[in-house]
């Protein structure tokens, strides 16, 4: 319990800093407000046309008497839209890290420089650390589809499928959008996807507590976009703790917006060594 208040106290101390560094805060809008509106599109086509979708795909229930077909179709149809919604608030973070790489990357580097007084370089040009970042994201995008996948199977259990698995599903969600926002900073500091994985499963309640409002959160109209630049800022403060450096200091910890690395005012080292190689 106590990591869970300590990963959403991390989202809150991220709202808070992109509250008091306007600058970086509206240049971190621009990414979510296009992809958005991309999104918005993706939804509404859904919603028109969800149903013959359906209707195509159950050729077996043309024979059925009223009401089991309507009923039938229609909670495929819910299901369906659900799991769209599910893959969107994943992929929706995915897809705007990706479009706003340099403006996050930034961020993340302020709020490094905010807390450390520096911040790490991952040394790579600008086109390699897009396909690094695009390459990962399909991968965890296509880890959260196929846990969609079966969540949408077992949404067909009575009882369950309608009370434990949407539970089961925000906190999955959440864990996959913790590795996200996350991954701004830590692969910046060289840490590859599996060890990112390894890094959050071993401590799954602050990546819950972390993950799990934003999720509920994206499911908001228009929320995701406002929240995106202090998840980022979040993101960066929880990567800080999962390296074991120090975020004692960290923005909103004190109300100054500084703070030192290690004793020593250095960032501390990775507690398993060196960084993983990113390639």
């Amino acid at each position: 319990m106590r990591e869970l208040g300590q990963g959403f106290g991390y989202l809150l101390k991220g709202q808070r800093w992109v509250a008091q560094h306007r600058k970086q805060y509206g240049l971190g809008l621009l990414p979510g407000l296009i992809t958005l509106v991309l999104y918005a599109a993706a939804l509404v086509a859904l919603a028109l046309w969800g149903t013959d979708l359906v209707s195509w795909a159950t050729p077996f229930a043309d024979d059925w008497n009223d009401p089991w077909q309507g009923a039938f179709r229609t909670f495929l149809t819910v299901l369906l839209f659900a799991l769209a919604l599910l893959v969107s608030v994943v992929s929706f973070t995915a897809v705007t890290l990706l479009i706003g790489e340099p403006f996050y990357e930034s961020l993340s580097e302020q709020v490094d420089v905010s807390v450390a007084g520096s911040a790490p370089e991952s040394g790579l040009p600008l086109w390699r650390d897009l396909w690094i970042s695009a390459r990962d994201s399909l991968r965890i995008v296509v880890r959260a589809a196929l846990w969609g996948v079966l969540l949408f199977a077992l949404g067909f259990v009575p009882v369950a499928g309608q009370t434990v698995v949407p539970v089961i599903g925000f906190l999955v969600t959440g864990f996959f959008l913790a590795e996200e926002l996350t991954a701004v900073a830590l692969q910046r500091r060289g840490v590859a996807l599996r060890e990112r994985l390894e890094l959050l499963r071993a401590r799954k309640s602050l990546a819950w507590g972390f993950g799990t409002p934003l999720a509920v959160a994206f499911l908001v109209p228009f929320v995701a976009v406002f929240l995106m630049p202090g998840a980022v800022a979040g993101a960066t403060l929880m990567a800080r703790d999962l390296l074991g450096e120090d975020a004692a200091g960290a923005p909103g910890a004190d109300g100054d917006g500084t703070g030192t690395g290690g004793a020593d005012g250095e960032p501390r080292p990775h507690p398993t060594g060196s960084p993983a190689p990113t390639a």
